[in-house]
């Protein structure tokens, strides 16, 4: 049997959360759906305080982020219906999808959809990626901040991204030892605030260096680690061995844009945001009409930006399928002003970067 919702958000993660509690506000009914027990996304097990604005919840723990933005969708109980532990399995050009949930099959028709699925974690390819005891950050952050499970007593860490950089420090938190930082590139990528805390901390940071190998029979025992010229080969002789009871990686986030794909929206590969993206214009609708995107599955940023887009594309969606909110083009405005502050400066220029990219524009800055 089919189902027909006005408005369905696939992902209950932050930009999930945001434009629901948007659209919801404008008068619009909402199914979310997540493939998770609960919630919240990454944001539950992200201890870190936050930059950004006031309005992104700046110097707020993720985990209490998290309970801020479902507290605010649980206030439109009469326009948000939520299913968790259900994954969308299918996405049709019509707008139609198909949910597994507990053993069960169910089809919905939509007059618009947001996808909002985020991102996964990359990993790299070296001898032995696979012995027990090499983990992504991921993983990391939910045995040890979900479940108060310590992944190893002595770990390194590869990727020094903010992700990386924040992970090092929790582990160390929690009494894990960090041998080492490894970053392959000849720079640090996250926010120095971050690095020098480790540094102070006594964690050595190595740049132009990677992990060769690992070592261990029935687990992760030692590394072995090489250095990089600027070319990004390896140089012989340049070999160390580091003992260590686990690894974490952590060398970025791909978009989730696997449903996307299947509705055979247009795609383009766009290094800077991360892989594979829909095509989108101003209003961040895909190649299909009232089919919109937000959040990572659009480019990885911080997740600052993932609930402005959240916000800014559910008021969007609302108004496409007849729910104009009070106040939609101060909003409108506030979001794409936001947006654009958020990925001004230095850190920015990546993402500024991609979407230019992505737009077709030829002088990106």
């Amino acid at each position: 049997m089919m189902t027909n919702k006005e408005l369905i958000i696939i992902g209950g993660g932050p930009a999930g959360l945001t434009a629901a509690k948007m659209a919801a506000e404008a008068g619009c009914q909402v199914l979310i759906i997540e493939r998770s027990p609960a919630l919240g996304g990454q944001l539950i097990k992200q201890t870190h305080k936050f930059f950004g604005s006031e309005l992104t919840y700046a110097k707020t723990r993720g985990f209490d982020i998290a309970k801020l933005l479902i507290d605010d969708v649980m206030k439109f109980k009469d326009k948000i219906e939520i299913m968790c532990d259900a994954t969308v399995v299918g996405l049709y050009p019509n707008h139609e999808i198909t949910v597994y949930q507990k053993g069960v099959y169910s089809k919905f028709k939509a007059t618009a959809i947001i996808t909002a699925t985020g991102a996964s974690e990359k990993f790299l390819a070296f001898e032995n990626n696979d012995l027990p005891g090499i983990y992504g950050a991921g993983a990391v952050q939910t045995l040890m901040n979900l479940y108060g499970v310590l992944p190893g007593q002595s770990i390194v860490m590869v990727g020094s991204g903010n992700i990386g950089l924040i992970v090092s420090y929790q582990l160390m938190q929690a009494g894990v030892k960090v041998k080492a930082l490894l970053e392959a590139a000849p720079k640090i990528g996250g926010y120095l605030v971050h690095a020098s805390k480790l540094r102070r901390l006594g964690v050595p940071i190595y740049t132009s260096t990677t992990i060769k190998k690992a070592i261990g029979k029935d687990f992760v025992e030692q590394i072995e680690t090489v250095e990089l010229n600027e070319k990004w080969e390896m140089v012989s002789g340049t070999e160390k061995l580091i003992d260590v009871d686990a690894v974490c990686i952590s060398v970025g986030l791909s978009p989730l844009h696997q449903l996307l794909s299947m509705a055979a929206v247009e795609m383009k590969f766009v290094n800077e945001l991360g892989g594979m993206v829909p095509l989108i214009n101003e209003n961040h609708e895909t190649s299909y009409p009232n089919l919109f995107v937000a959040g990572d599955v659009i480019g990885i940023e911080e997740a600052s930006s993932a609930m402005i887009e959240g916000y800014l594309v559910g008021l969007i969606a609302a108004n496409r399928i007849g729910y104009h909110h009070p106040h939609y083009e101060t909003l409108l405005q506030s979001y794409h002003d936001q947006l654009s502050n958020l990925r001004s400066g230095p850190f920015g220029a990546k993402t500024r970067i991609g979407l230019a990219k992505l737009r077709g524009e030829t002088h990106a800055r």
